[in-house]
């Protein structure tokens, strides 16, 4: 257990109080997912909110609270720590006698649950924030202690997510899967059902949503990027290389991954041989290490992301499943970096036109002659880059996405 009071300045001038929850600790800031959850809560702050950030500290994504920043002395802070590691046991008597979707089981603890029952006794928060769908096996403890506003952030259409793993695999894992998306979809559906407004994070996860539940009130609020005017985008050192970085424990960023070196490297490496791939991200598998080879480096877990990224140009995105939004993308446009990525990988960054902002590849040869272009046409690829990192100022400045969302939850405050 570990907490932190939120400075008396905060105290003094916050007009709401919200708690939010999530399954890890968003921290550090090296994948998409703490990304967007930091920039929530920083959001909240911002704008006046009392926040109070309630975090899973998980065996698997586990963090020293030592190595936390000084913005967690800014707001009410408690974790506790739990065991969501993948196990055989559980797994089989999860699918043979229960119909809800094994991750609901794995972060469902009975002592987390009387953990969160006490923090809204004591903070008596307006809103109760979760940021992930499998958070709301809470639902029934919350409801006990409070009145408040329940809000549900979607970070990515879930059985959506397995459905797509499904349609790529095969075998008794093609079954597995099916089964997993049919159980995700019906908890996923009562879990929207149950809150009182739903954040999407893109306009495509929205329409779904309300083809599913089409009384339930939705707003959509995606990644922000904070920008920094008069920030050089481009750095001088900038290679002419590929790159990809992310949460490798995420299935269809490692499927994606292996499906790219598998299938689409030795082709590229032929056809190019002198240009590179660099690709890290949380939690690698051993197992990627034997790619590193023919001008691929296996980078891991880096510490500073934003050092790995800053002397390569072209970002790779080759997902071939997944949802919501890819957050490294917005924040490599806005870096001025040139992406190149298939349909999925860039679903939800609406605003984004195929050869105006970015290079789409579907297969094995569409990624050969995209790289193929880009390395022989270097003033267009930058201009391509330069115009998307116009587009995500003008569409994905957080201060404006943070505005518009708080202004909304105090209509819902105030109904």
């Amino acid at each position: 257990m570990f907490r932190i009071s939120v400075n008396i300045f905060a105290f003094l001038m916050s007009s709401h109080r919200i708690l939010i929850v999530t399954n890890r600790v968003p921290y550090p800031l090296n994948d998409g997912g703490s990304l967007a959850m930091h920039a929530m809560m920083e959001g909240y702050f911002k704008a006046g909110w009392e926040v109070f950030l309630f975090s899973m500290n998980t065996s698997r994504h586990y963090v020293g609270l030592e190595t936390l920043p000084p913005f967690y002395k800014q707001i009410h802070f408690d974790t506790f720590d739990i065991n969501t590691d993948l196990r055989l046991v559980p797994t089989l008597k999860n699918f043979v006698l229960s119909r809800k979707p094994n991750h609901a089981d794995r972060f469902y603890d009975k002592g987390f649950a009387r953990r969160l029952q006490k923090v809204i006794d004591d903070f008596e928060p307006e809103v109760v924030q979760f940021e992930s769908v499998y958070l709301t096996t809470y639902l029934p403890a919350v409801l006990e202690h409070t009145q408040a506003k329940i809000a549900l952030r979607l970070h990515n259409i879930e059985y959506q997510i397995w459905e797509r793993l499904a349609n790529e695999a095969t075998s008794f894992k093609k079954y597995y899967l099916r089964d997993l998306c049919s159980r995700v979809k019906k908890f996923e559906v009562n879990a929207w059902r149950q809150a009182d407004v739903l954040l999407a994070i893109t306009q495509t996860d929205a329409s779904i949503v309300r083809s599913l539940t089409p009384e339930k009130e939705i707003l959509v609020a995606p990644f922000g990027i904070e920008l920094k005017p008069g920030k050089k985008r481009r750095s001088e050192q900038e290679q002419w290389v590929g790159y990809h970085i992310g949460a490798m424990d995420w299935m269809p960023n490692a499927e994606a991954i292996h499906w790219f070196l598998e299938s689409v490297w030795p082709s590229l490496h032929k056809a190019l041989p002198d240009f590179q791939f660099h690709f890290a991200g949380r939690n690698m598998p051993g197992s990627f290490e034997k790619y590193e080879r023919d001008g691929v480096t296996c980078a891991g877990e880096v510490e500073d992301a934003g050092a790995f990224i800053a002397d390569k140009k072209i970002l790779i995105v080759p997902l071939r499943s997944g949802g919501g939004i890819r957050i490294k993308i917005l924040e490599a446009m806005g870096a001025g970096k040139l992406v190149l990525s298939t349909a999925v990988g860039m679903q939800g960054i609406d605003e984004a036109v195929p050869g105006v902002h970015y290079l789409l590849a579907e297969t094995e040869a569409d990624f050969v002659r995209q790289v193929e272009w880009a390395l022989t046409h270097r003033d267009e690829a930058s201009a391509m880059s330069d115009r998307a990192a116009e587009m995500v100022a003008a569409e994905y400045d957080q201060n404006r996405i943070m505005s518009r969302l708080t202004a909304f939850m105090n209509r819902l405050l105030t109904q």
